[in-house]
């Protein structure tokens, strides 16, 4: 589900013979892009977290896609309503754009665990939706996060899962968690590590 949409921006992608051979970023929103807070509610909270600039910025360069997929239980909760949901979204989507970094969309669960959706992660249903959405396929997807369920989505549709020491990553992987493909300092790390292992582009116009 998505509340706030950036238009999509598909002449920002680099030319593929075959849309199955483009890779994309899914990432997690809180402890991934910005700051853990418990139930952010405002968009004065959102604070962008060490790595995410260089490394986005980075893989702007060669055109990777990069969607944002995050479980807010807080508006099934009755914290805030999609509005409000919206507006935190707009933010950090004007934030990364004034470094370079554009989103292709962010889509959000607003259910509890207890609802049982396909939408809250780990369920493929939002990575599902933004692969129809952009004509991608969900097992090139790079899923990145601070929680098992980010690697276990990945995991579920066939893709790569990244667990990231942000967050709360660095806490699972003390408690023994071990089934991320990689597991990264932060989103730069990821980043040079796409670019090295996953991707051969030139750099998009």
């Amino acid at each position: 589900m998505t509340a706030y949409e950036p238009q999509p921006r598909r002449s920002f992608l680099p030319a593929f013979s075959h849309p199955h051979e483009q890779p994309w970023l899914v990432l997690d929103r809180d402890g991934t892009l910005v700051r853990e807070c418990h139930y952010l509610c405002h968009p004065d909270q959102l604070e962008l977290l060490p790595g995410v600039v260089p490394g986005l910025r980075m893989l702007a360069q060669y055109g990777v896609p990069l969607v944002v997929v995050t479980n807010q239980s807080a508006v099934g909760r009755g914290m805030l309503d999609h509005a409000q949901l919206g507006r935190i979204h707009a933010r950090l989507d004007w934030l990364l754009q004034q470094h370079g970094v554009r989103l292709q969309g962010i889509y959000y669960c607003p259910h509890r665990p207890e609802d049982g959706c396909r939408c809250r992660k780990p369920a493929p249903g939002l990575l599902e939706e933004a692969a129809r959405d952009l004509g991608l396929d969900p097992a090139q997807a790079v899923v990145v996060g601070d929680k098992p369920c980010d690697v276990e989505l990945a995991l579920g549709v066939g893709a790569t899962g990244v667990l990231v020491r942000t967050g709360y990553g660095a806490q699972y992987e003390q408690q023994g968690y071990d089934k991320a493909q990689l597991v990264a300092d932060d989103l730069h790390q990821v980043a040079r590590w796409l670019l090295s292992h996953r991707l051969a582009l030139p750099r998009a116009a």
